[in-house]
């Protein structure tokens, strides 16, 4: 039996790239990241998820930099394991599902009122695990987030849908907010804005972008004085390209010996506050 969906508006529906990625991987001989509650959700919906054109490239990059996020988070509970946890524009991820979250922590998943009734709907509720219904750039939803404590903050996906101005205003708020912590988060440079403007899978959603890409991973120290950038974690550069299908290891691979090429494919900023 399959679950029937309301409408999502353009900006909500742009959910289905990543979650589709996420569970073509799952399907795929060799997965990378083997999300398999990505796949069985998918499964269970009465979406058509051939309709968003996902080639190998984007189910790769998908994968991967899931995988490179969900590392971040992992490592920061380890250090920290009363920390909050943020997962901004979650969509339908299923991260949770798919760390260790110590019974101390408390995590918090983030996105847009319809987003959060689907997501209640498909994903069983967890111990500390907590949802907030609201759009990233209000400032109220914050007060549901206890203060005092360490915080590790990711969004996958979610950076490319603000202006700068709306992204500098919402690190500052979180900054604020605890005492320490970390950013995590897929990035776009400005040639890679273009390029998604005029892919084939991605050229709906690219034209809902707001944030005009980023050539310098250093830009957002500039936005305040306690933030600095831990990594700048290059995809192709990244162990696990040697288990992707040989052309596109291949490819990946040339692009690496350069940093900019590389940064025109995909990749994942760390910051510390």
């Amino acid at each position: 039996m399959t679950t029937t969906l309301p409408a999502f508006t353009p900006l909500e529906d742009s959910l289905w790239l990543t979650l589709c990625g996420r569970a073509l991987d799952n399907r795929s001989p060799r997965p990378v990241l083997g999300d398999a509650t990505s796949d069985q959700i998918v499964r269970t919906l009465d979406y058509d998820y051939k309709k968003l054109n996902i080639d190998t490239n984007f189910r790769l990059s998908v994968a991967l930099r899931a995988k490179k996020l969900d590392r971040v988070v992992a490592d920061f509970l380890v250090r920290h394991p009363d920390a909050v946890v943020l997962d901004l524009g979650v969509g339908l991820d299923t991260r949770h599902a798919r760390l260790t979250v110590p019974a101390t922590a408390d995590w918090y998943d983030v996105d847009f009122p319809a987003v959060v009734a689907v997501r209640e709907r498909l994903i069983p509720a967890q111990p500390n695990r907590h949802v907030i219904s609201a759009d990233v750039r209000d400032p109220g939803w914050l007060d549901a987030v206890p203060t005092g404590r360490p915080a590790v903050i990711v969004a996958d996906g979610l950076m490319g849908f603000l202006s700068e101005d709306e992204m500098v205003s919402l690190w500052n708020r979180l900054i604020s907010r605890f005492p320490s912590g970390e950013f995590v988060f897929n990035a776009y440079t400005r040639f890679a804005v273009w390029v998604a403007r005029h892919a084939r899978g991605t050229k709906s959603v690219a034209e809902l972008m707001r944030f005009p890409g980023m050539d310098d991973p250093r830009v957002p120290e500039g936005w305040n004085p306690k933030l600095r950038l831990v990594r700048e974690i290059v995809l192709s550069k990244e162990p696990e390209v040697a288990e992707f299908p040989a052309g596109w290891r291949l490819f990946q691979r040339i692009i690496s010996h350069s940093t900019t090429l590389s940064r025109m494919a995909s990749f994942v900023l760390h910051y510390r506050f």
